[in-house]
């Protein structure tokens, strides 16, 4: 089921890109600008183009919703942080009893001779 919404998700995701490139460019960006589609008001008629812009984006937003509804409930309770090995799962069956892979911990660490000068 989700690889098919994926599938959905990114055949919408193309066409909604492929349509609004195709829509004529009104200039001034954001809207402002490209008047003279009404008397009394700057607000067009809805072209077909316009319509099928506001299909694309919304069955592109409810499919982004439903897709994170269902990798909320795939997803498992657990955390990337608990995948690191602790000090008990550390050990490993060739090196001597208590060895570690782990580094020594500076109370665990050999001292240092002193240097001579």
């Amino acid at each position: 089921m989700e690889n098919v919404l994926l599938l959905i998700h990114l055949i919408v995701a193309l066409c909604l890109i492929g349509i609004v490139l195709l829509q004529r460019s009104e200039g001034g960006g954001l809207g402002m600008g490209g008047g003279g589609g009404g008397a009394m008001t700057g607000r067009q008629a809805a072209t077909a183009m316009t319509k099928l812009t506001w299909l694309f984006g919304t069955v592109f937003l409810i499919n982004s919703i439903v897709l994170t509804v269902i990798a909320a409930q795939n997803a498992s309770g657990g955390s990337v942080v608990d995948l690191v090995p602790t000090e008990e799962s550390s050990t490993v069956p060739g090196l001597p009893s208590g060895e570690s892979l782990l580094p020594p911990t500076p109370d665990s660490a050999p001292l240092a001779p002193p240097r001579s000068e």
